[in-house]
């Protein structure tokens, strides 16, 4: 579980198909082998690691469902350490289990403020809602604004400098994850079919 509070920027240093190598500073403080390190907000387990750098493995899966899978030498990448119960939760609740990506469809200043603009699918624009909670490449953010197709957030100079949601240019893509808490409303506000039971079949004129 993690905060979507970015705590560095790393930077690719090698890229295979299945695993990537990261430089890193602080994150790397309590690093262990086969613990989980939030890596553009996917949770990717510790495979090996030096003073300067880590690496992890990616699944088809993961590369498949998330933007890993097209990062190159030199890419740039939020990171976070799982949270603590000494760590403050300065954002939302955070798996790391990316819903799908979506992409950047406009960055506009707007005075000490950037607005940027996101496109994803309907499936996820589903769980979405205006002054919600998202994680965009690993970062809590808040919805500002929506519509069937894409949805906005406005991002600080503090996050623009410290994530690397201030070098994003249209087209760009991200990891996205709704708020947890959206899908558990859901589910739960299904409506519940237990089956033929013996209740269903009294009720019904069997005996």
């Amino acid at each position: 579980m993690f905060t979507g509070i970015t705590e560095e920027i790393g930077r690719v240093l090698s890229a295979e198909p299945n695993g990537l190598v990261i430089s890193a500073d602080r994150v790397l403080k309590e690093i262990e082998i086969g613990g989980s390190i939030a890596v553009n907000g996917v949770c990717l387990t510790v495979t090996g690691f030096t003073a300067e750098s880590f690496s992890v493995d990616m699944m088809p899966e993961t590369i498949e469902r998330t933007s890993l899978g097209q990062l190159g030498i030199g890419s740039k990448l939020n990171l976070e350490r799982p949270l603590t119960l000494a760590k403050p939760l300065g954002g939302h609740l955070v798996q790391g289990h990316i819903d799908g990506t979506g992409r950047v469809a406009s960055v506009l200043r707007d005075g000490e403020a950037t607005i940027i603009r996101f496109e994803t699918r309907p499936e996820i624009m589903h769980y979405i809602v205006n002054k919600g909670f998202i994680a965009v490449d690993g970062v809590s953010l808040t919805v500002v604004d929506r519509d069937t197709g894409s949805f906005t957030v406005s991002i600080v100079g503090y996050t623009r400098e410290n994530t690397t949601l201030g070098s994003k240019r249209v087209g760009d893509p991200v990891n996205l994850e709704v708020d947890i808490i959206a899908k558990y409303v859901e589910r739960l506000s299904q409506t519940y079919h237990p089956g033929i039971t013996a209740e269903f079949l009294k009720e019904h004129g069997f005996s």
